[in-house]
């Protein structure tokens, strides 16, 4: 693979988004591809092609259909629905590709019929119009040798729902010309998908996961029933295989991926029969389970698990996908619960060891890893890591939470910094989020809520969690917060540490704990007064009533030092801010201070919701006190004791629990 950022919004794209699209295909696939991309660029010109007007007629029924529901739902305006509608048409006739930009074929996986397609195709667009299939399996150097202009193509691999799910895989391939799958991964990012790049491996990456690990559930079927196995499969993922195959119909998919994995790579991967003849698995609905012998259950279960450490570790060892792809990727696009990586390393590497083992001796010639099993877990799995003109950018990626911070999240970050800040070539640090829609919203609630009702354990946990914070204060390397979205809670009181601020221009800032019930505990009720104390009455509104902040407010009040109009000028600024700042002291933060008093309010946050009048004094009480604390760390441990004594009120157990239920809190009853 070329070297590339590993962000995709770093680099300008030297070309523009797509105006004019075709998709080919209007069956199955194809239409919701299409109602992504209306919905993420409403401007955009939308052709369905097909053979058959019926499927036209269909495919445009679902597109309207789709933003009815979403207005319906609220998730989108009247206006809205009906610029996702507005120059969407359909036609049997090729020549109408003509002007098109982008022409995306979603037929049927059969390699002549995609040959002849591109032909068709290329006898009508222009030379630079990007040409791409959604193949689940077929390589591009297959499908596209005989082009006139194999340059401007390769796949782009979309996972069902493709208007929901956020995956593609974007395969770079020998043939690809120059900045076509960087610019392609620029466009997935922009309208809010998470390309993945792989190699031009038949089945690609995520596909080798999820069909042999539905071959392998398909092998289990001598000893136990699609039910069993699907109960024991829940350990991995949300869904078991048969459930997910009734649910995409997805049996002759297997048999054709498969079998292809099969021809090239050995008979070990040939699909079991019963895919051919069975059309509907007898299945639990999700939620629900089967009683299943323990014994049997340990023999699925590590049947199940080896398969996924076999295919991780063949997937890693031949370099078709990158060990934070993978991870990612079958968390979001095969709704597994932790990734294969990620398990393993949960699970520990003897244990992984000994059901690869059994797996192996069940299974010859599946693959087995290179390296010691250990090598495959040193990875990182949240964050991505790029050197631009001798500063280290940090992307927070966790895209599926909105870049919401986790402990392994803080370790990642804290373990690049500590690397790095000794290191004379390196200038500074740059952190910033994934996507343009959150720099970071917040702090995953994770244990907390097993910490209610206990002070100290909840002090501890707010300590914990600032480890990074900490450092990041004592430290002489620069450390700027690029603001590409929204900064959330936790992710707001990382960014007010770093030494600079900047911001897109429609970024926005808020602190919505006190909506929760519960304090902002790893430094907003204190640093901000201390940084920026002609803002303090912005803070009392953010602190009190979760006041929204825009970019722009805080560019006036100095809080943030300069505003950029996308992601890569953001990036280029937030470089530029460090390389101005290296050697330059951080401003001190230590001494009492002295905010204007506290003004009195109602008990209503700004969105109207009624808040509780506890907290708000608790709050009120810890930011008054942090003020007159003689030192930044004194002043940040009131904070972390004061989100202890949060933790303590029945308001704060009202409001996590109102989260985990998706409801509004009622602090009428908790006062």
């Amino acid at each position: 693979m070329n070297t590339r950022h590993a962000n995709p919004l770093i680099a300008a794209s030297t070309r523009p988004m797509p105006r004019r699209v075709a998709i080919i295909g209007a069956g199955s696939i194809g239409p919701d591809i299409g109602y992504y991309l209306k919905s993420a660029l409403p401007g955009l010109e939308l052709t369905l092609v097909d053979v058959a007007q019926g499927a036209i007629d269909a495919a445009l029924e679902r597109h309207a259909g789709y933003a009815k529901k979403a207005v319906a739902r609220g998730k989108m305006t009247e206006a809205d629905a009906a610029a996702v509608q507005r120059h969407v048409r359909g036609t049997l006739d090729y020549d109408d590709l003509a002007g098109c930009d982008w022409v995306i074929e979603a037929a049927t996986e059969n390699l002549d019929l995609k040959r002849r397609i591109f032909a068709a195709v290329e006898a009508r667009v222009a030379p630079d119009a990007i040409v791409t299939s959604n193949t689940s399996s077929l390589p591009a150097s297959r499908i596209f040798s005989a082009m006139r202009h194999p340059e401007r193509a390769t796949v782009t691999h979309f996972f069902a729902p493709a208007w929901r799910n956020p995956a593609v895989e974007v395969i770079d391939w020998p043939g690809a010309g120059a900045g076509l799958v960087d610019h392609l991964r620029r466009v997935f990012c922009l309208t809010g998908k998470l390309p993945l790049v792989t190699s031009d491996a038949v089945c690609f990456m995520l596909d080798r996961v999820f069909d042999n690990w539905c071959n392998e559930a398909g092998r289990l079927l001598d000893r136990a029933t699609a039910a069993e196995i699907d109960t024991v499969a829940t350990r991995h993922v949300h869904a078991g295989p048969f459930f997910v195959l009734n649910l995409a119909r997805g049996n002759p998919i297997i048999v054709e991926t498969n079998t292809l994995q099969a021809d090239e790579e050995g008979e070990h991967y040939r699909p079991m029969p019963v895919f051919r003849s069975v059309d509907r698995w007898i299945t639990p609905s999700p939620g629900t389970a089967v009683d299943v012998d323990p014994s049997l259950a340990a023999d699925i279960g590590d049947r199940l698990a080896g398969v996924l450490i076999s295919q991780s570790v063949d997937i890693l060892d031949r370099g078709i996908g990158s060990p934070e792809d993978l991870d990612l990727g079958c968390r979001v696009a095969l709704g597994f619960k932790r990734g294969p990586l990620e398990w393993m390393r949960a699970t520990g590497a003897a244990e992984a060891q000994r059901v690869l083992d059994r797996f192996l001796a069940e299974r010859p010639g599946m693959p087995s890893p290179r390296r010691p099993l250990s090598a495959y877990l040193d990875t990182r799995r949240t964050v991505l890591v790029d050197d631009v003109d001798g500063v280290k950018v940090i992307t927070l990626r966790r895209p599926e939470a909105l870049n919401a911070l986790t402990d392994e999240m803080t370790d990642e970050i804290l373990d690049i910094i500590v690397r790095h800040e000794n290191d004379r070539a390196v200038s500074g640090f740059v952190i910033t989020g994934y996507g343009t829609r959150a720099f970071c919203a917040g702090a995953d609630i994770g244990r907390f809520p097993t910490l209610l009702g206990d002070r100290e354990a909840s002090a501890q946990y707010a300590r914990d969690c600032s480890r990074l914070l900490v450092h990041l204060d004592a430290m002489k390397k620069p450390v700027v917060a690029a603001l590409n979205g929204m900064a959330l809670g936790g992710g707001l009181e990382l960014a007010m540490r770093c030494r600079a601020l900047v911001a897109v221009r429609d970024a926005w800032m808020q602190l919505p704990e006190i909506t929760l019930g519960i304090l902002p505990g790893i430094g907003a009720m204190v640093v901000p007064y201390r940084r920026w104390p002609a803002a303090a009455r912005v803070f009392d509104g953010m602190l009190r009533q979760a006041a929204k902040l825009t970019a722009a407010q805080a560019h006036e009040l100095g809080i943030v030092t300069s505003l950029a109009a996308d992601v890569p000028a953001l990036v280029a600024e937030a470089v530029a801010q460090v390389r101005s700042l290296a050697g330059a002291k951080a401003t001190p933060l230590d001494g009492a201070i002295a905010p204007p008093p506290l003004e009195r309010i109602e008990p209503v946050a700004a969105n109207g919701l009624a808040l509780s009048v506890e907290s708000i004094r608790l709050m009120e009480n810890a930011v008054r006190e942090a003020a007159a604390a003689p030192t930044l760390a004194q002043a940040l441990e009131i904070g972390y004791r004061a989100f202890g004594a949060s933790a303590c009120t029945a308001a704060a157990r009202e409001g996590i629990a109102a989260f985990g239920e998706r409801r509004k809190a009622d602090f009428g009853k908790t006062g």
